[in-house]
């Protein structure tokens, strides 16, 4: 019969063991609530002043023969963390006494306390004063009412004398719906087991099941393709801004759909839709196997059609030499350098560098540029192009314009910027955020970013366009499917961009001014 296969069998027992575990939990849940709990254990007793033993012989090491009230001395250290299952905080002490705890010391008197190896030492260490209760007298130490979170732990070294080692150590103190309880004795850096025995079989059991059904499944030679995907091949162009997310996202759906091959070509966002939409005219498919990226929507698109992916952030960059206090300009101020007001930068300031201003901006199929006119210098960059290497001229007498010079992607941008001195661009905020030799530029005091409520002027939609709409069973319907995943819109976020709701009523509804 085909339902008694060893994949079949394997997968029922691990369903079986499953429903037992759970069971055996819910009973374990029901029968041992959660409880609050501190653990103490004595982790150092040893003698330190006369009449320390070494083997048979008695040995005057003489440490406090000037002080007789320090025979018999002790140094202990007590390892006090929570070992329950929740956090404990200051109101979770139950006691009518400002401390929390009280340590006792059977026959010894206390001579001296420190504190040691909080394992949170900033949010510890405050807790230890004598206005928290901190403090000893004779043989009883005080513990203030210190929070601790699930596995926190500090320590207490103390000196005592008067009395022998190993005599009784007891702490006492109250829980809200807990306990205070003595642990095991343990090295200074043992820690008590997390799982219990049963619990660890029982994991492991589950384990050698689960790996023997996983070992059946890859083994098999039947294994189909994920749902959703398609054989092929395609080309991603445009934005170049976009394009680490669609390197990215190419890659993990190749990983996934065998057959697949996904080319990604950025060469800006106008000269990819210009390549679009002339193969769509040209080519003898109906539709071609072209997606292509733009930063904003495309105006003169009416063959095509677009879907919302993103909300993409841009920023200004300098060369640090400039000397920009804060890094912040006023958006007129970018208007009039833009516009070839200024030639040199203490023109602008007379506290900047007295370098020439340069202009890196980026060609003309550019939708980083467009949006740069259109949302912050509100018409087209006025200074024409005077340099085709970025570099003013050599005497800067002969400056009478403004320098100014067009690069083909976002990257070489950033390069320029970083290696021209006076040099100011434009770029994708993450890709900016990553070159490490610019500097991000506010606009009238607002720091470029995609958060929701954002008022930086500098950003945008990226759109994907296809000549009509994609075909159902295409390799571009399946990788425009993939970009809305759960996993793929995470890989959006990580390169700094907020992907698009779905029902388009969120952040991307309203269209870019």
């Amino acid at each position: 019969m085909e339902w008694l296969s060893a994949e079949n069998l394997v997968a029922v027992g691990t369903a079986l063991l499953g429903i037992v575990a759970s069971g055996v939990m819910v009973w374990y849940e029901r029968r041992v609530p959660r409880r609050k709990r501190i653990g103490y254990r004595v982790q150092m007793d040893n003698p330190i002043g006369d009449d320390v033993r070494s083997g048979r012989a008695n040995v005057r090491l003489g440490l406090f023969d000037e002080a007789p009230v320090m025979a018999d001395a002790t140094l202990v250290l007590l390892r006090i963390e929570n070992d329950g299952s929740q956090g404990i905080d200051h109101d979770d002490y139950t006691g009518p006494e400002l401390h929390g705890l009280t340590a006792v010391f059977t026959d010894r008197v206390i001579r001296g306390v420190s504190v040691t190896q909080p394992s949170h030492a900033d949010h510890l260490m405050d807790h230890f004063t004598p206005a928290r209760g901190f403090g000893c007298e004779g043989n009883t130490l005080r513990i203030p009412r210190v929070p601790l979170n699930r596995g926190d732990h500090f320590k207490l070294l103390v000196l005592l004398s008067g009395g022998d080692v190993g005599r009784e150590i007891r702490l006492t103190g109250g829980l809200r719906d807990g306990e205070v309880h003595p642990n095991r004795s343990a090295t200074p850096d043992d820690q008590p087991p997390v799982f219990s025995l049963p619990a660890r079989l029982l994991t492991g059991l589950l384990t050698l099941s689960v790996l023997a059904l996983a070992g059946i499944i890859v083994a098999r030679d039947d294994v189909r393709p994920p749902l959703g995907c398609e054989r092929g091949e395609l080309t991603v162009t445009g934005s170049t801004a976009f394009a680490p997310v669609l390197e990215t996202l190419a890659k993990e759906y190749e990983k996934d759909c065998e057959g697949a091959a996904i080319t990604v070509q950025a060469r800006g966002s106008e000269a990819g839709v210009a390549e679009l939409a002339a193969l769509g005219a040209t080519s003898k498919r109906r539709f071609p196997p072209v997606i292509a990226f733009t930063d904003g929507p495309m105006g003169d698109s009416r063959r095509l059609t677009g879907e919302k992916v993103a909300l993409s952030a841009f920023t200004l960059v300098v060369n640090p030499a400039v000397g920009l206090e804060r890094n912040s300009l006023t958006t007129r101020q970018v208007r009039d350098l833009y516009a070839g007001r200024y030639q040199r930068w203490d023109q602008l300031d007379p506290g900047l560098a007295p370098d020439p201003v340069v202009l890196v901006s980026r060609d003309a199929y550019s939708g980083t540029r467009q949006i740069f006119q259109n949302r912050v210098l509100g018409g087209w960059e006025l200074a024409p192009t005077t340099s085709l290497d970025c570099a003013p001229p050599g005497d800067p007498a002969t400056g009478a314009r403004v320098t100014r010079c067009e690069l083909g992607s976002t990257q070489a941008v950033l390069k320029k910027v970083a290696e021209q001195r006076g040099a100011i661009g434009y770029s994708e905020l993450t890709l900016a955020g990553a070159h490490r030799d610019v500097r991000p530029v506010a606009l009238d005091g607002k720091r470029a970013s995609t958060a929701i409520g954002s008022t930086y002027p500098y950003r945008s939609v990226e759109y994907a366009y296809t000549y009509g709409p994609a075909p159902a069973g295409s390799l571009a319907a399946a990788f425009l499917a993939h970009l809305d995943r759960s996993t793929s819109r995470r890989v959006i976020q990580d390169h700094g961009h907020l992907p698009c709701p779905p029902d388009d009523r969120g952040w991307c509804a309203p269209a870019p001014s």
